[in-house]
């Protein structure tokens, strides 16, 4: 087996690596560089596949690897943030291990994708790194804006309990949602990826213009692409 074969598992491992730094930091109660690892995961994840393709390196341990990595980065990582933000406003116990549903709905999420032929471009169900850009971005922008109405909202016993739920259920639901993936006879840019693209800029531009935390952007941009996705099911588009 030739070296190339082994670069698109060692940036897969790299993932990990940043998934396990975010839990530290995360037990230590720093959860804005808790989701600069987040952040830093997502992009070893997408370098891996893209180094998969132009090295032409696919495995079957490689795509095992990614989903095992995928676990830490994007199922459990952003659940203990959440765990920590109910924690840190004093919500009872039972509360508090709330989020760690979404962390169980993760681990059935990734384990369903492996095995679902149907989700080579879009996605049935919300992606992992969706749902744990959300968590980590309102767990990033309340631990830096502890001022804010969504710091407010996120103190409730209920608030982020509410979202777990949510989100848990939305990774292993059969709504279809579109991939911003780019592959060979894959149309790229139709009128709803445009729309989602547009919103987005929108959102971040916004974000930055107000001087508010770079965080409240990912989070805006993550939350219009669910909620663009959720309209175009119901309305059957």
């Amino acid at each position: 087996m030739t070296i190339k074969k082994y670069i698109p598992n060692t940036i897969t491992s790299m993932n990990l690596l940043s998934g396990a730094m975010g839990v530290i930091f995360t037990f230590q109660g720093r959860l804005d560089i808790a989701f600069a690892c987040m952040l830093l995961a997502a992009v070893f994840d997408f370098c891996d596949g893209l180094a998969a393709r132009l090295l032409k390196a696919y495995s079957e341990i490689g795509k095992e690897l990614d989903s095992l990595c995928d676990m830490v980065s994007f199922g459990l990582l952003p659940s203990l943030m959440l765990v920590k933000c109910l924690m840190q406003s004093g919500n009872g116990y039972l509360v508090c291990c709330t989020p760690l549903f979404l962390a169980i709905m993760s681990a059935l999420r990734l384990a369903k994708f492996n095995v679902d032929e149907r989700q080579e471009t879009d996605f049935i169900g919300v992606a992992t790194p969706t749902a744990a850009m959300i968590c980590g971005a309102m767990a990033c922008y309340v631990h830096v804006r502890p001022d804010s109405l969504l710091a407010s909202w996120a103190a409730t016993p209920w608030f982020l309990p509410l979202l777990s739920v949510i989100l848990g259920l939305l990774l292993v639901s059969e709504i279809p949602m579109f991939g911003m993936k780019v592959k060979p006879g894959h149309k790229l840019l139709d009128a709803k990826r445009i729309v989602f693209l547009a919103l987005a800029v929108t959102a971040i531009a916004v974000t930055v213009l107000s001087g508010r935390h770079i965080s409240l952007a990912v989070l805006a941009v993550f939350v219009i692409y669910i909620l663009e996705n959720l309209v175009l099911h119901f309305i059957k588009v």
